[in-house]
């Protein structure tokens, strides 16, 4: 396996495409041959060993075997549909582009071309913390889900110098949930399964932009696990917070690793019920993590997947579809705002 080199481009080169590289770039199989950007200038190159791009139609010209897609989420599909076609491999942030119909398309496109491999970076399953809560989950030493409840949320649609598209319906989509609150959705599917039954609030009350800064959920799946979820853009404290309650106790995911500390240190913890012994106040057990090895595992996943013809078991595109869906059927049940921006059942073609 280390013989094997793969040659790499990344389309999209702001914060997500560099940290992408910096994981690249170490991994043994992978030889990054190019990068495009629309702010690039090809003047001043800081690496004379690439090409560099301001489209990416050039870029895939270069023969690759894999496109690492960091696009907005208006080019995205597009972009990942043409690299398809050409024979490459793709690996492609997430959301998978602005509507349920965007994967959609992607997928028939990915059905064309079985013989590729297709992933998306929902990178917050690759945490210690998510593994270790899964594997308990998996063990039935808590027996079986029965709610549970997240809260993810900044304090503004665009924090941390980045780009203005994220404000604007027409480039990305959708606002907070789409953007952020996704990955909270992807960790309930990964922890308790589909969840279909749903009602919810949705605003852009606060930041006045037309996507929306507030999405709050009840939903309910069909082992009647029940599941509340708040995804803000008005957290004034950053926080990351998702409680599983099990039938013979808790765990607790607090705290997210991130490039920019914001969300506090990562933990979790075990409650150990025993409603005979404990009067409410139960054994605990608490893990702090200091280190974050998501981007790094989810890369090496995804290139083994692609060496050994292997099936993507996390971040596939049927997990990028069924979390879109759960995305717009958030803002589908909600009367006002699906009517105000037109939002159709995201099942109807189901």
């Amino acid at each position: 396996m280390g013989k094997i080199k793969l040659r790499v481009g990344i389309a999209g080169y702001g914060t997500v495409g560099k940290k992408r590289r910096f994981f690249i770039d170490l991994h043994p199989n992978l030889e990054l041959v190019g990068l495009c950007d629309k702010n690039f200038s090809n003047k001043n190159p800081e690496d004379q060993n690439l090409s560099y791009f301001d489209n990416y139609d050039d870029l895939l010209d270069l023969q690759l075997d894999i496109l690492f897609v960091c696009l907005t989420n208006d080019i995205q599909p597009q972009v990942t549909i043409k690299a398809l076609n050409l024979g490459i491999n793709v690996f492609c942030e997430k959301p998978p582009g602005r509507t349920v119909q965007d994967i959609l398309d992607v997928i028939e496109v990915e059905k064309n071309n079985p013989h590729l491999k297709l992933m998306y970076g929902f990178n917050h399953r690759y945490h210690e913390s998510v593994q270790d809560a899964l594997k308990m989950i998996k063990s039935q030493k808590l027996g079986a889900v029965t709610n549970i409840r997240g809260v993810y949320g900044k304090s503004n649609l665009i924090t941390f110098n980045q780009p203005d598209w994220r404000t604007k319906r027409d480039i990305a989509g959708g606002g907070v949930l789409l953007d952020q609150g996704i990955h909270m959705l992807d960790l309930i599917r990964l922890f308790a399964g589909e969840f279909r039954e749903i009602k919810s609030y949705v605003s852009n009350a606060q930041w006045n932009h037309d996507v929306e800064d507030n999405a709050f959920a009840i939903m309910k799946n069909d082992q009647d696990v029940i599941a509340m979820v708040h995804s803000s853009a008005t957290q004034w404290r950053h926080r990351f917070n998702l409680e599983i309650n099990l039938k013979k106790g808790s765990i607790i995911l607090g705290g997210f690793l991130s490039g920019t500390k914001s969300y506090g240190d990562e933990t979790l913890t075990y409650i150990f019920a025993d409603t005979q012994q404990d009067n409410g106040d139960p054994r605990e057990e608490s893990i702090r993590y200091n280190h974050d090895p998501s981007w790094e595992r989810e890369i090496k996943v995804f290139v083994d997947s692609v060496i050994n013809n292997e099936p993507i078991r996390h971040g596939s595109s049927n997990d990028a579809l069924e979390t879109m869906r759960m995305v717009y059927n958030i803002y589908y049940q909600d009367p006002a705002w699906s009517s105000k921006y037109n939002i159709t059942d995201p099942y109807k073609n189901d």
